[in-house]
């Protein structure tokens, strides 16, 4: 393992939790939507993660992005015949997203990015101890 892999390891793993956390602030903005962009009502939409692939002299090579993908759960479907986009029977029909999961998710996000910054943090110092053991 190089030097600055610890870095780059870090890094890797706040930039996806920084998607993650996008992603969410994406589905709460909408979860009262009743059309997306495609006239359908929006979809939740999930971060797939995966590990990165090592080259040949790594260990690790921290996580990356796989995909973004909408999930197929049934939306939600509530009646109100006052609304403008109430079907023929007086039912809407709205997102499937839940905020309160939605926010226990930001939560986990955010602890994962935190997590992340006290560990490049805790590189930094190891490093910086070592230059000074050097001098």
């Amino acid at each position: 393992m190089g030097m600055f892999d610890a870095f780059a390891i870090s890094g890797s793993g706040m930039t996806a939790e920084r998607l993650r956390m996008d992603v969410i602030a994406s589905n709460l903005a909408n979860a009262d939507s009743t059309q997306g962009a495609n006239g359908q009502p929006y979809r939740r939409r999930m971060v797939v993660l995966q590990a990165g692939s090592p080259s040949f002299d790594q260990v690790l090579s921290g996580v990356k992005v796989a995909g973004i993908v909408e999930d197929q759960s049934p939306l939600r479907r509530v009646y109100d015949p006052s609304h403008p986009d109430a079907d023929a029977q007086g039912y809407v029909t709205l997102p499937n997203v839940n905020p309160v999961t939605e926010m226990v998710d930001l939560i986990t996000s955010s602890r994962g990015y935190e997590a992340n910054v006290t560990a490049m943090n805790a590189a930094k110092q190891m490093f910086s101890k070592t230059f000074d053991i050097l001098r």
